[in-house]
């Protein structure tokens, strides 16, 4: 980098922090020029005060009480001018600058003391996010993968929707789930069935006595910490879809557990995979492994799988119509996982009227066709 580049770097951060600045001082030299043009009987000095005040709004306390004593001096530069310095008049108005500056002052204080409480606990809440919902690894064996996180509110980094893959022997597991309600509970059973996923997924070789498992953890999560007087006792569940991705073949298997399917993206079309064994959501009782019967579908080389939670299919536009997901996704069935879910969120936003009502996660795992070939040439 360049001296001349480095200058303009050293000038920009200027520019953008403290150009307003001219806007106060301006007002302080038109205000003390204006009074002492007009007549005696008119004052203006009592105006000064806008300086400091709107000083505060993007600024600090230093340089908020600079332009406060800077508006002082002007208050005092007019008494001098009309020789009333010391008369009750022009103490009291300087007196009353002081006393206003001092208290935007201490404003600026709290408002900055508060911004640095609201910026730690952002940091906690996306390292929190960071730890819980991990970012989805790009490659896993023959697999691309994208994965996506939409909060409802601006502020929020966590949620009650999850997702977390597994590598396991000649294969690869997937779950997206996502928990009735929010706030804080709900964060707690997202993170239980996250952990229970990832020590279960490699110990059990069958897909339903993984659900199986699971779902044991989080019925038991609720036997033991639901309050008894609690309202929504009972009403309390995880949708939750397992799929489970082969490195050779063309066959995958999926359970869902309340969940709605995914998408099945090919060159030109979109579909919904079939799920003919639906289960209940996670959490309700205490399921038998027979009860989980895991749908087979054809998953090749090329395809594209889209799953999503109900945040995404229950977005609405203006007229309250849901977001036609399949309809939309057939657009960008070429795209790369990470295109995919960018043409969609911006599709998405833009349909919601850039906010959603309901958290949504959303992943894309394309099954590379380069690794199938490979596998073809390496297995006659």
């Amino acid at each position: 980098m360049g001296y001349r580049a480095r200058l303009v770097g050293l000038r920009e951060p200027w520019r953008l922090g403290h150009v307003l600045l001219v806007i106060p001082v301006v007002l302080i030299a038109v205000i003390t020029a204006v009074d002492i043009l007009l007549p005696e009987d008119i004052h203006l000095g009592p105006l000064l005060v806008i300086a400091p005040a709107i000083t505060a709004s993007f600024e600090g306390p230093l340089l908020t009480g600079a332009i406060g004593l800077l508006a002082m001096a002007a208050q005092v530069y007019i008494a001098l001018h009309s020789d009333v310095l010391s008369s009750r008049n022009a103490l009291v108005q300087i007196a009353a600058l002081a006393i206003l500056s001092a208290l935007v002052v201490c404003f600026c204080l709290i408002r900055e003391r508060h911004t640095r409480q609201l910026a730690q606990v952002r940091s906690v809440a996306e390292a929190t996010q960071n730890v819980l919902l991990r970012p989805l690894p790009e490659r896993i064996g023959p697999l691309r993968i994208a994965s996506l996180y939409l909060a409802a509110e601006d502020e929020a980094q966590i949620g009650g929707d999850l997702y977390a893959a597994a590598r396991i022997d000649n294969g690869t597991r997937v779950m997206i789930g996502d928990v009735r309600g929010k706030g804080l509970a709900a964060i707690d059973e997202a993170a239980l069935l996250l952990s229970a996923f990832r020590q279960a997924a490699h110990r059990h070789t069958d897909l339903p006595d993984l659900a199986a498992v699971l779902n044991q953890n989080v019925a038991l999560y609720h036997a033991d910490y639901e309050p008894e007087h609690d309202d929504e006792a009972g009403e309390r569940f995880i949708t939750a879809l397992l799929l489970e991705i082969p490195d050779e073949g063309r066959t995958s298997r999926m359970i869902s557990c309340g969940h709605p399917a995914p998408l099945l993206l090919s060159p030109g079309h979109a579909v919904t995979a079939p799920i003919l064994h639906p289960a209940p959501p996670m959490g309700i009782d205490v399921m038998r492994r027979a009860c989980y019967i895991a749908d087979v579908f054809a998953f090749e080389a090329g395809d594209t799988l889209f799953l999503f939670t109900d945040g995404v299919i229950e977005a609405r536009d203006q007229h309250g119509g849901f977001y036609p997901l399949a309809e939309r996704a057939a657009q960008w069935t070429e795209s790369s996982p990470d295109a995919l879910l960018h043409h969609l969120r911006r599709d998405l936003l833009d349909y919601a009227g850039g906010r959603l009502g309901d958290d949504a996660a959303l992943i894309a795992i394309h099954h590379n066709p380069a690794h199938a070939t490979s596998l073809q040439h390496a297995h006659p």
